[in-house]
């Protein structure tokens, strides 16, 4: 049974020493970053947002993957900084309560909130980060962009691969329709959720999978679960306690 109840979702938290957080959309949009599926979310204000994210498409159409480049390197588009919602949870980390904070987000702003890289698994990879399709080389996006604000539409690899530049496509380190998650970042957050003696699913419609997965997992374990998010997710029967709201508002109250 859910309880839609502060109290007891601070009696969770207050009793919990290692906690893991699963986070979503809905922990960004304070900072200006519509969610995907609401009725204000990125799938509903832009037509070509789906195709833009699935792997076929961006692999074999030069123009959608010239314009992704152009709409990073916009020099009108805002720059998104950490809200409250982020700040609560690197308070959380400097409290030594946090096991591991899990994100489906790729916009790097938990890391730009000021938690520690170790603390932190991008499941959905980062948009700061950009990788060449063939040769697997990373580097940081904020260059790329910068060839694409020279003049290059279509930014190829530049890595050295056997004496030569290597070519091969750039995309960001953000996985895509058609692109498996990284099982290694699974398998440690699901080791996280095991050690952990709660798990608090913050800003996350809970319907992405396998990250969601993570739910069921807590729940086959016995661990306790706290959702806190704007509207209802799939996972709500699972869960011990339930907040609705704005999590820059929910999340700071909670870890005071």
């Amino acid at each position: 049974m859910v309880a839609d109840d502060f109290s007891r979702a601070h009696r969770l938290f207050e009793h919990a020493q290692r906690i893991v957080v699963l986070s979503g959309a809905g922990i960004s949009t304070d900072s200006g970053i519509p969610d995907f599926r609401g009725p204000d979310g990125l799938w509903a204000r832009d037509p070509l947002a789906g195709r833009r994210a699935t792997l076929s498409a961006y692999l074999n159409d030069p123009e959608l993957r010239a314009a992704a480049w152009r709409r990073l390197a916009d020099p009108s588009r805002p720059v998104p900084t950490p809200n409250a919602g982020h700040r609560a949870l690197v308070g959380l980390e400097a409290a030594g309560r946090l096991e591991l904070l899990a994100t489906q987000n790729t916009d790097g702003l938990h890391l730009a909130a000021g938690h520690h890289r170790d603390r932190v698994v991008e499941l959905h990879g980062s948009i700061r980060r950009t990788r060449c399709w063939r040769c697997g080389v990373e580097g940081d996006t904020e260059l790329v962009v910068e060839r694409v604000r020279a003049g290059e539409a279509d930014p190829h690899c530049m890595a050295i691969v056997d004496g030569a530049p290597c070519g091969g496509l750039l995309k960001g380190s953000t996985i895509l329709f058609g692109e498996p998650l990284d099982a290694t970042l699974l398998r440690r957050a699901a080791l996280a959720v095991r050690a952990a003696d709660l798990l608090m699913a913050v800003g996350t419609t809970l319907s992405v999978r396998p990250a969601a997965g993570l739910v069921h997992f807590a729940h086959e374990i016995g661990r306790p679960i706290v959702i806190l998010t704007k509207g209802s997710t799939e996972l709500d029967h699972l869960a011990q306690a339930r907040l609705d709201g704005s999590i820059s508002e929910l999340l700071p109250a909670l870890c005071a």
